[in-house]
């Protein structure tokens, strides 16, 4: 699928502090939706034509799936948009941190719930393992970072990975730091 022929998307790729720890804010969604039905993704979604940019984008679509106020929210940066396998999306990860530790609000409709992963873990090589899987006759790596009974996988995995890598170093994912 052609760059042009994607549909374009936000996610916010949110730090919160807990009894100052920083976690990684992850939402799961709901059998309901349309795209990615009980998996885990940051919180996020299609870019309207309302939307100033892919940060007010990601910002209105936290507000949306969890409660969260933008304004709590410093936006740090941008990252490297990644493009879908299957779904037709290419996601522009918007890097935020929250300036008081919020309450959530999953929506219910889109998202089941909200999920916080210590930093820590997420560094840890034991939560991590990268597959190869075919699709077209072309083998492709999918990343999972298993915490528990919650496992970050395909997409958002890929740039959670990515993410590590950039701001922890090349080692620090899956290999140990």
């Amino acid at each position: 699928m052609e760059a042009a022929d994607r549909v374009p998307a936000a996610v916010l790729v949110l730090f919160v502090y807990r009894e100052g720890e920083p976690y990684l804010v992850f939402t799961k969604k709901t059998e309901t939706v349309p795209h990615h039905k009980g998996q885990f993704s940051f919180p996020g979604g299609v870019v309207e034509t309302f939307d100033g940019s892919r940060v007010e984008t990601a910002l209105r679509e936290a507000q949306e799936e969890i409660g969260l106020d933008p304004a709590l929210v410093d936006i740090l940066g941008l990252f490297d948009d990644s493009a879908t396998r299957t779904s037709g999306f290419v996601i522009t990860p918007v890097v935020g941190l929250c300036r008081t530790a919020p309450v959530f609000r999953p929506d219910g409709r889109e998202i089941e719930r909200v999920v916080e992963i210590p930093l820590q873990r997420l560094l840890d090589p034991t939560c991590f393992r990268e597959e190869l899987w075919e699709r077209d006759g072309e083998l492709h790596p999918v990343v999972f970072f298993t915490c528990g009974d919650d496992v970050v996988w395909g997409a958002t995995g890929r740039i959670l990975k990515e993410f590590l890598e950039a701001v922890f170093g090349q080692r620090s994912v899956g290999r140990g730091a």
